[in-house]
């Protein structure tokens, strides 16, 4: 089965910047619908203009509720199943796993950067350093 959604939380995951923030350009460039998912109540511009899709906190369930993470994909238009989460929370990772996505426990930037270029098939040579 080919994966072709990332859903990225913003605190504790994109706020570690490069390779980390790289990660949505890279995924977007082969086909890979992307998102961000946070219980906060903005996101910086910046960071909302990596991806195709932005889901609040206050646009529905919250994480770690299984629905977030549905909520998000149904967003991209991509089967839950068909869709990498990236969280640093242990609660969120399993509320992910639970909604029934592919999930990754962000710990750091070089891990995180790795799996989930195996996980998209990406090449590690347009990895930024």
């Amino acid at each position: 089965m080919r994966l072709r959604g990332l859903i990225l939380d913003v605190g504790g995951v994109l706020t570690d910047g490069p390779p980390v923030t790289d990660l949505p350009a890279r995924s977007r460039a082969v086909g890979v619908r992307t998102a961000l998912l946070t219980d906060a109540s903005s996101v910086a511009p910046d960071l909302a203009a990596l991806v195709d899709v932005v889901r609040l906190g206050s646009d529905g369930p919250r994480k770690p509720h299984p629905e977030a993470f549905l909520s998000a994909a149904a967003a991209l238009g991509v089967p839950i199943r068909e869709c990498v989460v990236v969280d640093d929370a242990e609660a969120n990772v399993r509320g992910a796993r639970e909604a029934g996505a592919v999930v990754v426990r962000h710990v750091d930037a070089t891990t995180t950067v790795l799996e989930v270029e195996i996980l998209l098939d990406l090449h590690p040579e347009h990895r930024s350093h």
